[in-house]
């Protein structure tokens, strides 16, 4: 069950979930040959403000994080974190376990890194993990440890759902890690990520790269440096590339005019908006739109 809440055009859904303690942040659902317990209002475009695991033992449709299409496999785990836009094509029969939580189910918890995980963070935006069987008994394991523990209200409950969890999270970021390989990260690598945790927070509203470094403490020269180094990207291509994705989700997803985008993304001139637009992609926004739905009809 969702709630509805207002994002511009695009529903953004959140949990409730009077079953456990702190009602709305953890949710758990087993299909087991019957459609997932989504409401029809998920075959439309949506976000999601809490992180949603799915274990697909098997059965199940394609579904779409951002542009990217995803055809369900078996034994497979696939994940996304709160905002990122998503459709699902068709409610079909599937067997498996879905497990959805929010950031404040996270800070609550005894481990409050466990949102710094890289199954969370997700650096290299991977949404699908594939399972070997010494995998699938393991995780299968924990989600039965996580299902038992749902159905049991208690003063124990959450310290035990927690407890799971923690391992579940960790052993999943373990198998990120081997199939989205990528090292330990420096303390400029970890500017980055701020600098672009904030773009993610503040992209509409903030288009420079001095905003960003006023927010970081830093100078717009010094965060300049280090992104261009660490990244190869001048800063304000971190930027814009995020806007652009934005433009590119709502145009594919949604029938917003180019107009309505252009200032849901903080442009105050919609010929300007499309200007940028062309010039980052090669197509205006009529032609990307037109293109993608000739592609993905």
């Amino acid at each position: 069950m969702a709630t509805l809440l207002l994002d511009q055009q695009i529903p953004v859904y959140s949990l409730t979930s009077p079953q456990t303690p702190g009602s709305g942040m953890f949710q758990l659902n087993r299909a087991e040959g019957q459609p997932p317990a989504f409401r029809q209002n998920m075959l439309l475009p949506h976000r999601k403000d809490y992180y949603h695991l799915v274990y697909v033992q098997r059965g199940g449709s394609r579904h779409w994080v951002d542009m990217t299409p995803y055809e369900l496999k078996e034994n497979a785990l696939y994940f996304s974190a709160p905002g990122q836009l998503q459709l699902k094509e068709k409610l079909l029969p599937m067997w498996g376990v879905s497990l959805a939580f929010t950031r404040e189910f996270l800070a609550r918890q005894p481990n409050a890194a466990l949102a710094q995980l890289p199954l969370l963070q997700n650096p290299q935006n991977g949404h699908e993990l594939l399972l070997a069987a010494a995998d699938v008994a393991f995780v299968e394991d924990l989600l039965a440890k996580l299902e038992a523990e749902y159905h049991r209200p208690g003063e124990w409950q959450q310290a035990m759902l927690s407890a799971h969890l923690t391992v579940l999270l960790t052993y999943l970021s373990r198998l990120y890690t081997e199939q989205f390989p990528g090292g330990e990260p420096s303390a400029d690598q970890l500017l980055v990520q701020k600098f672009r945790a904030r773009i993610e927070e503040s992209f509409r509203e903030r288009h420079e790269v001095g905003a960003y470094a006023a927010l970081l403490h830093i100078s717009a020269g010094h965060l300049s440096e280090v992104v261009k180094a660490q990244s190869g990207k001048p800063a304000i291509a971190h930027i814009q590339e995020r806007l652009v994705l934005e433009a590119r989700r709502l145009l594919f997803h949604t029938p917003q005019s180019v107009k309505e985008i252009a200032y849901d993304l903080g442009f105050a001139d919609a010929s300007y908006f499309s200007r940028f637009f062309k010039r980052e992609t090669g197509l205006t926004p009529a032609e990307y739109r037109a293109s993608n739905r000739e592609m993905y009809p």
